[in-house]
């Protein structure tokens, strides 16, 4: 299809192609772009993207991109190129052995050839120190780091899937209990991505009459806003008549609910029919409603915020991350009063996922040391998830595409893991680092008796074997889940 052409596309199809509309008016399911469950109202002018699935009218669109350069296509290109710029965390046992295994090596044949040549007799000394340095070797011999050190990690990714945290890998612990800041997507992760009537502001009736219209209207709608009108009124299944209901494409829905002549739906259909509409300072989604062509009120209809969101954001700034950002396709007015419910100060609204991908860029790039961690569900995160130095999704009702670009999935949906998870991250790393200590501690005393002809092989062998033992009994304290305090308040 070339730039240009006009295509149809028609009630249930997805949008091929980006454009705009050149005829008729609808209703689009964007999820896949913005994440956000609420369809987005279009007409005339207005532009499509690719991705978006067309929910009610018949649109005429004009194509403005070929298939390479449409939103869809761009999104599935950044997930498969962030990974080339992704951060890859080492664990303390790879950067270790990379100096640790040479020197003792060199060490060891100095220790053996150097002295009896400086001795000048070369021949007497020899076999002394090569008993040295052979001694020098069991002690050194690294595996109370090779095995207890893994295990530490191994132990911790054990520890986190019991508290429902599945972590991909031991570079991804490491990388956990660096997190410097924190990236969110707003529904679905910080919000339950389900919609409750939070607030009626009747005007010519009764709260409950506005209520009880609008749930028979919308009562045989399958949109996500009708849904939670009708959970709001419980007695919806009555004896009302409710006769000639009509869609009306992109600006709500009509009909006649005993005998009298009920328009639900946003500005644009008040508007058509005269009715004087009243602005509301509530964020959310305005359901407007006119009974005979008078104005009856309004009801908003917002998401629901989990009961652990305001709960996480503390836990994790009592871990010490200080960078806590909220970024959402939403609307500027709903950003903002959910990220003041939960407890953040920075958010970001109205972002596509390329949008998202540039905003953790940014971050990326701050001098700070430390890692950032970006926490999503929906295919429009993939991307970012993909980036970040730690991609955490929400597994339970998070999208296969999320999952899978995703280092850590958090099983049940519940915020409150992250900062369990970044718990237990640190504790691991904590017990790895104890063991490193440890055992090079107990390997440097011994192997400087070794080299005063003091150590035996007996002590050799426990600097090697017995400390491998303690440590591995330390890493095995990984395995107990780190539990996070609920918030007293």
């Amino acid at each position: 299809m070339a730039v240009g052409e006009t295509i149809i596309i028609k009630p249930g199809e997805r949008v091929p192609l980006d454009g705009f509309i050149v005829e008729g008016s609808s209703a689009l399911n964007t999820v896949a772009l913005t994440g956000e469950s609420v369809p987005r109202s279009v007409t005339v002018e207005d532009e499509v993207m690719s991705g978006c699935v067309n929910l009610s009218g018949l649109l005429s669109v004009r194509v403005a991109k070929t298939a390479g350069d449409s939103t869809a296509s761009k999104i599935i290109e950044m997930v498969e190129h962030a990974t080339d710029h992704k951060s890859r965390s080492e664990t303390f046992i790879r950067r270790f052995a990379r100096v640790y295994t040479p020197v003792v090596v060199i060490v060891a044949l100095l220790l053996a050839f150097l002295p009896p040549l400086l001795m000048g007799s070369f021949a007497d000394h020899f076999a002394t120190w090569l008993y040295r340095a052979l001694t020098f070797l069991v002690i050194s011999c690294p595996c109370a780091l090779v095995i207890s050190i893994p295990l530490s990690f191994f132990a911790g990714i054990g520890g986190a899937s019991r508290a429902g945290i599945l972590v991909k890998g031991a570079n991804y612990m490491d990388a956990l209990a660096k997190a410097r800041a924190v990236l969110f997507d707003k529904t679905g992760t910080l919000t339950k991505g389900t919609f409750t009537a939070n607030a009626i502001h009747p005007t010519a009736c009764e709260a409950n009459h506005l209520l009880h219209m609008v749930a028979h209207v919308e009562r045989h709608s399958t949109h996500p806003i009708a849904t939670s009108l009708r959970n709001a009124y419980p007695n919806e299944q009555d004896d009302c008549t409710i006769e000639e209901v009509e869609e009306l494409a992109g600006r709500g829905v009509k009909a006649r609910v005993n005998g009298s002549v009920v328009h639900v739906g946003n500005v644009a259909l008040m508007e058509s029919i005269g009715a004087q509409w009243h602005p509301c300072d509530h964020a959310g989604t305005i359901v407007h409603a006119a009974i005979d062509g008078t104005y009856a009120g309004h009801i908003v209809v917002s998401d629901t915020i989990k009961e652990e969101s305001s709960q996480a954001i503390e836990a994790l700034s009592r871990l010490g991350i200080r960078q806590l950002v909220m970024l959402t396709g939403d609307h500027e007015e709903v950003a903002q009063q959910i990220s003041k419910q939960v407890g953040i100060t920075e958010y970001y609204a109205d972002l596509l996922p390329a949008d998202k991908l540039s905003r953790l860029e940014a971050i990326l790039q701050q001098p700070a040391r430390g890692t950032v961690l970006f926490v999503g569900d929906g295919i429009n995160d993939a991307p970012v998830l993909a980036r970040a130095d730690v991609g955490i999704a929400m597994g339970g009702l998070g999208s296969d595409a999320a999952i899978e670009a995703a280092d850590v999935v958090i099983m049940d949906d519940n915020p409150l893991k992250i900062a369990t998870a970044i718990r237990i991250a640190r504790h691991t790393v904590g017990i790895a680092l104890q063991n490193a200590w440890f055992a090079i501690g107990i390997k440097v005393l011994v192997l400087l008796l070794a080299l005063l002809g003091v150590a035996s092989m007996w002590m050799a062998v426990f600097a090697d074997v017995g400390v491998t033992v303690l440590a591995v009994l330390n890493a095995m304290r990984a395995l107990r889940p780190v539990k996070v305090s609920r918030s007293s308040n």
